[in-house]
C-alpha cells in the first residue's frame, strides 16, 4: 500500500501541478526538462485581413487598439480636486484611445476608409452631456447651462473618406480626413509613438477648426521618385467668438471667429533612403530598425480670416491662420546583428494666429476650478500659440539579447520643447523622460514617461510641474 501511495503521489505531482516558465513547479521543486519540454508559443503579428479574392488583391482591413493611461499628476498651482479642496496633486486612470479602423479596396482603382472610436476619458470627463441620471454632470460653463459627464462617452467618426488612383503617382480623394499639412507629426500613427503621446502643438487646430485633427475637404496624395506630398484644399468647421483687447497689457488679443473661407495646406517630403508607405496617411512614430528611412520635409496651413481681435477703440480685425513647418526624421538601424537602432525627429514651426493668441491644453485634464496661474486648472499648460516652437525627441533601441528574444525589447526616449509665444514675455523649455517595453513590437507595447512642463504666472515663467504616465496599447 505505501508503494502505491508514493506512485500515486508522484503521477499527481509530474501531471496535474502548473510548471513555471522559469522550469520549477508551484512546489518549488526543479523540474526535469526533459519530461517537461517547454512549450512554444506563436508571437507573430497578422493582420486582421479579410481576403475577397483567392489572391488577396480585394480585401477588407481591420484594425483595433487601445491606450491606457495611469497617471500621478503634480497640480498647477491654484487646482481644486472633485470635493473643492486644494489639490496638489492627483492620481488617477483613463482611456486615452479606443478605435476602430477598416478600409478595403475590391479594385486598385478606389479605396474606402473608416475610422471611428472614442478619446480621453476619465473619472471626471470625457462622458456624455448630462450622463442620464446617474451621470453626475458638472456644469463647464459660466452660465451653468452646460453639463458633462464622465460617463457613457459617444463614440464618433474621425475619418471616413473615398479615394480613386488617377495615376500610379496621383490619387485623388475627399471626406473628413487626415491628410494633414504643416509637419510630418501633424499626420501622426496614433499606434506607433516613441514617446507615450504626441506633443499636441503639432496639431495645432485641434477640435477648433478641425474634428480631432481631421477636416472636411479634397486631398491629392502621392509620390514622384523619392517625394512624397500630400495637397489638401478644405472646409474647416466655424467656430470661436472672435478676439478682444486686454486692457491690462494694452494689446490686441486674437481669438477663433466664425467664418466661411476655405483653407489649403500641404506636406511634401524628399526621401533619401528607403521610401515609406502612404496608403494612409498615418506616419510611423519609429520602425524599430525595420527600415532605413532620411526624410526632409516642409508643410503649411493658411486659413484667411479665421481669428480677430480689436483695438483700443473696439475696431475689430480678421487675420488668417498661417502655420509653416520644417522637419526632419531619421530612422535607422545601428548594428543588425544586435538589433539595435536609432530614431530622431526634429521639427520647427512658426505659427501666426493673430496677434497674441494663446491656448491652453491639458490632456484628459481631472483638476477643477480655475487655477492661480495662468496655466488653469490641472496639468494645464500654454501648448498652441502665435509664435514659435522647436521639438526635438531621440530613441535608442537596445540590443536584442538584453532581455532575450521572447522577453521583448527596451527602447529608451527622450523629448526635448523650446517655446516662444508672443503672448508671454519669455520662451519655455520642458522635456519628456521615459522608456518602451516592446512586448510584441507596437502591436503590445508598455511605456513610461516622465513630463516637465513650464507654470506661467504674470507672463513669465514661474516654476514647472511634473506628470508621470504609465501607459499600456495593444493593437490588432
Amino acid at each position: 500500500m505505501k508503494s502505491i501511495y508514493c506512485t500515486l503521489l508522484t503521477l499527481l505531482l509530474s501531471w496535474q501541478l502548473p510548471v513555471s516558465s522559469q522550469g520549477q513547479d508551484t512546489l518549488g521543486l526543479q523540474s526535469d526538462p526533459v519530461i517537461t519540454p517547454r512549450e512554444f508559443v506563436d508571437h507573430t503579428y497578422r493582420p486582421l485581413t479579410l481576403k475577397l479574392t483567392e489572391d488577396g488583391s480585394k480585401y477588407i482591413r481591420f484594425l483595433f487598439w487601445n491606450q491606457l493611461w495611469a497617471r500621478a499628476t503634480q497640480n498647477n498651482p491654484g487646482t481644486q480636486g472633485v470635493e473643492g479642496n486644494p489639490a496638489e496633486r492627483s492620481s488617477d486612470m483613463g482611456l486615452r484611445r479606443a478605435r476602430i479602423l477598416a478600409y478595403a479596396e475590391i479594385s486598385p482603382k478606389f479605396l474606402i476608409l473608416t475610422h471611428w472610436g472614442i478619446n480621453n476619458q476619465t473619472f471626471t470627463n470625457g462622458g456624455i452631456p448630462a450622463g442620464g441620471f446617474t451621470g453626475n454632470a458638472q456644469a463647464v460653463s459660466s452660465d451653468k447651462d452646460i453639463l458633462v459627464s464622465s460617463k457613457k462617452p459617444a463614440m464618433f467618426f474621425h475619418d471616413i473618406w473615398t479615394e480613386y488612383k488617377i495615376t500610379d503617382q496621383l490619387y485623388w480623394g475627399m471626406g473628413l480626413h487626415y491628410w494633414n499639412g504643416i509637419s510630418r507629426m501633424t499626420s501622426a500613427s496614433t499606434l506607433s509613438f516613441m514617446t507615450v503621446d504626441a506633443p499636441v502643438f503639432n496639431w495645432p487646430l485641434i477640435d477648433l477648426t478641425d474634428q480631432f485633427g481631421r477636416q472636411f475637404g479634397f486631398y491629392a496624395k502621392g509620390q514622384i521618385g523619392k517625394l512624397d506630398y500630400r495637397l489638401a484644399y478644405n472646409k474647416p468647421y466655424s467656430v470661436g467668438n472672435g478676439g478682444s483687447y486686454d486692457e491690462t497689457t494694452q494689446r490686441p488679443m486674437a481669438a477663433n471667429t466664425l467664418n466661411d473661407n476655405w483653407a489649403t495646406q500641404g506636406y511634401i517630403a524628399y526621401q533619401f533612403l528607403d521610401k515609406e508607405n502612404n496608403k494612409l496617411p498615418y506616419f510611423a512614430g519609429t520602425y524599430l530598425g525595420t527600415k532605413s528611412v532620411l526624410n526632409l520635409g516642409a508643410g503649411w496651413h493658411r486659413h484667411p480670416g479665421a481669428t480677430s481681435s480689436r483695438d483700443s477703440s473696439g475696431e475689430l480685425t480678421r487675420h488668417d491662420i498661417r502655420l509653416l513647418a520644417l522637419d526632419a526624421f531619421l530612422d535607422i538601424p545601428l548594428n543588425k546583428l544586435t538589433g539595435t537602432a536609432l530614431t530622431v525627429y526634429s521639427v520647427y514651426y512658426d505659427y501666426d494666429f493673430g496677434p497674441n493668441y494663446i491656448r491652453n491644453v491639458g490632456i484628459m485634464n481631472v483638476g477643477m476650478g480655475s487655477g492661480s496661474s495662468q496655466n488653469g486648472p490641472g496639468n494645464a499648460q500654454p501648448v498652441i500659440g502665435t509664435g514659435k516652437i522647436w521639438y526635438t525627441q531621440a530613441g535608442y533601441l537596445l540590443a536584442e539579447r538584453l532581455l532575450g528574444e521572447e522577453k521583448g525589447r527596451l527602447q529608451p526616449f527622450g523629448a526635448f520643447t523650446v517655446k516662444n509665444f508672443a503672448y508671454f514675455e519669455q520662451s519655455a523649455r520642458q522635456f519628456d523622460l521615459g522608456m518602451n517595453y516592446f512586448i510584441n513590437s507596437h502591436q503590445a507595447k508598455i511605456t513610461l514617461q516622465y513630463s516637465q512642463r513650464p507654470v506661467f504666472e504674470n507672463y513669465r515663467k514661474s516654476g514647472h510641474a511634473g506628470e508621470w504616465i504609465l501607459q499600456t496599447q495593444i493593437f490588432l
